[in-house]
């Protein structure tokens, strides 16, 4: 009987963390498992679950083995075990994948698409020259776009503050016409006031979404921002499994959910929280600024998901400074984008193959990503 027999960790630039899973007859399974300037932390947690769940046992027990992670312990959900469990789950399934010789959306039930929309993203954390960006990514193919709204903003703030984001949006709209997509993104940094008037400045460009319009513990005043506004309301990306989702489910306010694959449990995970969203009559969009890993996870779940409608990815993100999505692949073509899809990697498993010498060579360098601390001008901090 085939059992897992070895694991390996690596911390690579630009901020991420693959998982190395190896079983007693050959194969390898990958996942990245990561919570972006906590990386270190959740590669103990990583550890800490391998040695007292994973090692000598059977691969392919995937629901047992998520479930022994998740409830083998008497604290349960949070950014840094499911993070662990996501990196876990995702080369377990790889394994599974490779042994069955089939791609990991074919063990989830087959095609629901022929391939995935993507977004692609413009700015940065402070965003400026979004009009440039935007004809640019336009011109290689993407059709739809997403932007920070703002840079860091007071509780409440003047109208001048929401005129400078409508003004970008504005550029935006303008340069890029009717056509073209484009997602906003408050990051969490915008109060309840804030958001209300953002929005309302906002409507005339026609966003795609508003996303993360107040951080996830303030998820109760969805519904009234949702109120001021016909703009479609997203979050979900620091929502960690389907219980966090339940009550925004319940609520109405929320029209995409954007859990992450990294750290919302892996794909075992985030398909029933996307199964639970189609029965709300709410639409799968996850979050992926990370690695080669975490989009191959995505997209396999996109693919057999009937409500998922478009996917973040993170080739030329404004974190990627050294490295990004493609350089860790032996072949990057498995994620060539065209009029603005990606198409579904077909080989077996993940359906990427990693460049093991040269994760291991950057491996070796130091990485100790941080999230910046950013700060109002009267000396107190701003949310990021």
């Amino acid at each position: 009987m085939t059992r897992i027999v070895d694991y390996e960790l690596y911390e690579v630039p630009p901020r991420w963390l693959f998982l190395r899973v190896e079983t007693s007859d050959g194969l390898v399974g990958w996942g990245e498992p990561i919570v972006e300037g906590r990386a270190k932390t959740v590669q103990a947690a990583v550890e800490e679950l391998m040695d007292a769940y994973l090692l000598g046992r059977d691969p392919s027990h995937i629901e047992d083995h998520w479930q022994t992670m998740y409830r083998g312990g008497f604290y349960r959900g949070g950014p840094v075990l499911m993070s662990a469990i996501a990196g876990i789950d995702q080369a377990l399934w790889d394994i599974k994948g490779k042994h069955y010789d089939a791609p990991i959306y074919e063990l989830l039930g087959g095609r629901a698409r022929n391939r995935v929309r993507v977004y692609q993203w413009i700015g940065g954390d402070q965003p400026s020259e979004v009009g440039a960006a935007a004809a640019e990514k336009v011109e290689e193919g993407f059709t739809a776009l997403k932007m920070n709204a703002t840079s860091e903003i007071r509780r409440v703030d003047s109208p001048a503050a929401v005129r400078e984001a409508a003004d970008r949006l504005r550029e935006v709209r303008e340069t890029v016409g009717p056509e073209i997509d484009v997602g906003v993104d408050f990051h969490g940094r915008v109060t309840k006031p804030m958001a209300k008037r953002l929005a309302a400045a906002l409507e005339p460009y026609e966003p795609m979404f508003l996303e993360e319009p107040v951080l996830p513990e303030h998820n109760d005043a969805l519904s009234a921002i949702a109120a001021h506004t016909s703009i479609p309301i997203a979050t979900g990306e620091r929502m960690y499994s389907r219980w966090d989702f339940k009550q925004v489910f319940e609520s109405g306010a929320v029209d995409v959910i954007q859990p992450d694959l990294s750290h919302a449990g892996g794909i075992t995970e985030v398909q029933k929280i996307a199964a639970m969203a189609e029965a709300y009559d709410v639409a799968l969009a996850p979050h992926c600024p990370l690695g080669p890993i975490a989009l191959a996870s995505c997209v396999h779940v996109d693919i057999c998901s009937p409500n998922a409608f478009i996917q973040e990815q993170s080739l030329d993100i404004h974190y990627n400074e050294t490295n990004d999505i493609l350089d860790y692949l032996a072949d990057p073509d498995v994620f060539r984008y065209e009029d603005g899809y990606v198409d579904v990697p077909e080989g077996p498993g993940l359906g990427i193959e990693l460049n093991e010498e040269y994760v291991r060579e950057q491996a070796g360098r130091t990485v100790n990503w941080r999230n910046p601390v950013w700060r109002h001008d009267d000396g107190s901090i701003a949310e990021w």
